[in-house]
């Protein structure tokens, strides 16, 4: 009888120390080898059909960890142990299919149990294992390098908001405001729409993600006040341009949502339910689970309040669904979809006017993507994602709310709508008194407007890790996009179609895991502007490893990247060089060298230097970051096109009454800063972080009518103000200089508590209430630019108590200061308000 081939270790690693044994001394013996032959056949069989799981434990900088003891579980119990070797590699072996988690115990830190994976009776899975510090949670982050890595190995600025900081509440505004460089701003209450600004970058510069799927409006914009918390498992938000990635509109930064996907073996039910002040009151519905090679997750939200203001009524209803099939061990498949439909009252800047416009506003979006992707055990990863974003918006007035007034305008006599008489104060000491108009005459009644931004796009990507230190990315994405914007009081009908590509290349590794580097590059080919490159370059070092010590682990990084931005639609047809063509004006577009509209652009530099202190416990960040926004697009009025650029007062006619002006990329602005960050474990149970932020952004050049001709009020002579944009050398509108956050989380036992604050200083904006907004015909009720926003501190609090295995009771205590003046100033924001409910859960381990 033949011998087998494999090695007769190998074989004999399924069996127990005393078995192997025994065996081996058959096995020696001359007179029983055939009996050794046939036993050592059957322990063959047995491991081609069992499920193989192996890969590496590492610490946070991939260094290998010996000697981890790993534990195979299924259904809560052990069917396999092992512990790793020199080079940190385990292996575990199981004659079972079905899903399986991994348990691994180091004693120097924290114990860490691996999501839930599949594994079949011929399958072979690599899981890789990083083991975490027992002070301050690192995190895994993607949006760094497009691809899973640990935060302590990357060079670029990241934070992570994990699921249990949604806990209590219902939206994920208040929550971006806890992390360095970010400032959220919301014009009203619940429902306005939200902006955020990151380090100084204007707000539709951001890249959004849903599951991967591009969730901003073609152009870049995204109103972050409709995004409910249900169904979130993560928010990772990364500071800086990231168009290596991401392509374009990630000109200031990237925001990605993460849904939360089934892990249970039986099926979970949770219920949440809540009511509050203002006519608030929500309800929540989850379920989730596993069976077989599937993993299921779904879940109903409806959220309704009547905020604090008359007609302004809010309500969100979302539905979320993530489903996952494991075709073998190392590929699968996963469906994601997220809808949300909601609408809001549009009562306008009450401050300005005393009086509520009856208006309405609906949102309509979905996002559905479908992804398959493979992990070969040679370390080759491969996925293809298919997104679509269907998104829709229509605003309705009802009617001219107001004080009808008989005034003359353009020398002819008009009825305009205004509010009450009102004074107005601003941050900065200033006051106007006056009345503001809310809606001009000649206009029929129900006025509105409807856009819709469509998005369909293909992306492939493909990671090969060359060595443990050396890693390979190259991507392809293709994306057709769609808007179409509907004004009929203004006969205007727009429509466009954009065909984008995008190829990016990435090396990411390090040199004995104390240095690491990223370089990156993209090619991004937009139909409109053309093609631009994104070049990208990161290092982060430790000079001093993470240890036990007072001061073990030091991290020093640096960062350059190149942004690129897509006009958006009304740009894109109301540009200079469109309008001029319409009227067959092509010697003034060559005269005047007028280009189509074009590419927004950004380059940023940043650095810092992270500390680890009192063994992790307590980690310090302190970073600075030099943003540059080139060829940003404004909107230039058409006196000031006639004056810059000596177009024939014909054209400019025509321009004035169709568009009242035009865009260019006629708009620099700079942001620079600093910012800081603590995050301390004091003890088991108590958490603390807390950071500030310091921003000089400064306009740097501006073509808008507002720098030509500025305005002044007749009663704050010698002071110019720019009345709808930002003057050069001022500061961009709604940015304010200073942002701080901290936030305290305690758990004891089945209690658990939350208190956090976010904070701004004031910063620049206008009233927007130039001449004819003012029933003086003046610019009476124009105010100075600077500081003219209010500062504020927003404190929040919440707590949940498990009053059974199965019930927890909670309370979430909103803006407890009743602070009034936390957005744009006209707004006044929400005061003081609460929530308090129950949830519930139902099977599950």
């Amino acid at each position: 009888m033949t011998l087998p081939s494999w090695p007769l270790g190998q074989s004999l690693s399924v069996l127990s120390q005393k078995s192997r044994t025994k065996l081996l001394s058959i096995f020696h013996s001359a007179r029983r080898r055939q009996l050794a032959a046939v036993l050592l056949l059957c322990v063959g069989a047995m491991q081609l059909h069992a499920a193989v799981v192996r890969g590496r434990v590492t610490d946070q900088l991939g260094a290998a960890v010996a000697n981890a003891h790993v534990q195979l579980i299924q259904h809560g119990k052990v069917v396999a142990t092992t512990t790793s070797g020199t080079d940190g590699r385990y292996e575990l072996t199981s004659s079972a299919k079905g899903r399986f988690a991994l348990l691994t115990v180091v004693p120097t830190f924290r114990q860490t149990v691996s999501d839930a994976f599949y594994a079949g009776q011929l399958g072979i899975v690599d899981r890789d294992i990083v083991l975490q510090p027992q002070g301050v949670t690192q995190q895994i982050v993607v949006t760094a390098t497009g691809t899973p890595t640990p935060d302590a190995q990357v060079s670029s600025a990241i934070s992570t908001l994990p699921t249990t900081d949604f806990a209590t509440r219902m939206q994920v505004l208040d929550d971006l405001r806890l992390a360095p460089g970010m400032d959220v701003v919301q014009t009203g209450q619940r429902g306005g729409a939200t902006s955020l600004f990151i380090r100084g970058g204007n707000s539709d510069a951001n890249k959004v993600m849903m599951d991967g799927i591009p969730a901003e409006d073609v152009g870049g914009a995204f109103d972050f006040g409709n995004i409910s918390t249900t169904g979130l498992q993560s928010v990772e938000v990364y500071r800086g341009p990231d168009s290596v990635v991401y392509g374009s509109d990630a000109a200031a930064g990237v925001v990605s949502f993460e849904t939360t996907r089934g892990y249970t073996a039986r099926p979970v039910l949770n219920y949440s339910g809540d009511a509050g002040n203002f006519g608030t009151y929500r309800n929540e519905v989850t379920v989730g689970g596993t069976r077989h090679k599937l993993d299921y997750f779904g879940a109903f939200s409806r959220f309704d309040t009547s905020n604090a203001l008359k007609m302004d009524q809010y309500h969100d209803a979302t539905s979320v669904a993530n489903l996952g099939y494991s075709l073998t061990g190392s590929t699968q498949a996963r469906f994601t979809v997220r809808n949300s439909v909601s609408a809001t009252g549009l009562p306008g800047a009450l401050d300005f006017t005393g009086i509520s416009n009856d208006g309405k506003q609906s949102d309509q979006d979905l996002y559905l993507g479908g992804t398959l992707e493979n992990q070969t055990v040679s370390g080759w990863h491969n996925l293809v994602r298919y997104a679509a974003a269907r998104k829709r918006e229509q605003s309705k007035q009802w009617y001219a709310a107001g004080i009808p007034i008989q005034v003359t305008q353009f020398g002819y006599p008009s009825t305009n709508y205004y509010g009450l008489p009102v004074t107005i104060r601003g941050a900065n000491g200033y006051t106007a008194t006056g009345q503001a108009v809310m809606n001009f005459g000649g206009s029929s009644y129900p006025l509105g407007y409807d856009q819709a931004n469509n998005r369909d796009q293909l992306q492939y990507q493909s990671d090969y890790k060359f060595t443990q230190h050396l890693a390979g990315l190259l991507g392809f994405v293709y994306e057709d996009e769609r808007g179409v914007f509907n004004y009929p009081s203004y006969a205007e009908h727009e429509r466009l179609e954009r065909r984008n590509y995008a190829y990016n290349l990435a090396l990411n590794g390090d040199i004995r895991n104390r240095l690491f580097f990223s370089l990156a590059g993209a090619l991004v080919k937009n139909h409109l502007f053309g093609v631009e490159a994104t070049p990208r370059l990161g290092f982060a070092w430790y000079p001093v490893r993470p240890g036990h010590g007072g001061f073990h682990g030091t991290k020093l990084r640096f960062n350059f990247s190149r942004g690129v931005q897509e006009p958006n639609l009304a740009s894109q047809f109301g540009s200079l060089n469109v309008l001029l063509n319409q009227q067959g004006d092509q010697a003034d577009v060559q005269q005047y060298h007028i280009a189509p509209i074009g590419a927004e652009l950004s380059r940023s530099y940043d650095g810092g230097v992270e500390q680890s202190i009192l063994s992790q416990k307590m980690v310090a960040r302190v970073g600075y970051f030099h943003n540059e926004f080139g060829r940003q697009i404004e909107f230039v009025d058409a006196g000031t096109l006639g004056t810059d650029f000596g177009i024939a007062p014909s054209i400019i006619t025509v321009i004035n009454n169709t568009y009242g002006g035009a865009y260019l990329n006629s708009l620099d602005f700079s942001a620079q800063g600093i910012e800081t960050e603590l995050e301390w474990r004091v003890m088991q149970g108590l958490f603390v972080r807390g950071g500030y932020t310091y921003l000089d952004a400064k306009v740097q050049r501006s073509f808008s009518g507002d720098n030509i001709f500025p305005s002044q009020n007749p009663n704050i002579p010698g002071v110019n103000i720019g009345a709808s944009s930002p003057l050069v050398g001022g500061r961009p509108f709604r940015r304010p200089p200073h942002t701080g956050f901290a936030a305290l989380e305690y758990t004891y036992r089945t209690l658990s508590a939350g208190l956090s604050g976010g904070f701004a200083s004031r910063s620049d904006d206008s009233t927007f209430l130039s001449s004819y907004s003012s029933l003086a015909g003046d610019n009476s009720l124009l105010l100075p630019n600077r500081d003219l926003d209010f500062g504020y501190a927003k404190l929040d609090a919440n707590l949940l108590y498990q009053f059974k295995p199965r019930i927890i009771v909670f309370t979430q205590l909103d803006n407890l200061l009743g602070e009034q003046h936390m957005g744009p100033i006209g707004y006044p924001a929400l005061p003081f308000n609460f929530r308090a409910g129950l949830k519930l859960r139902l099977g599950g381990d």
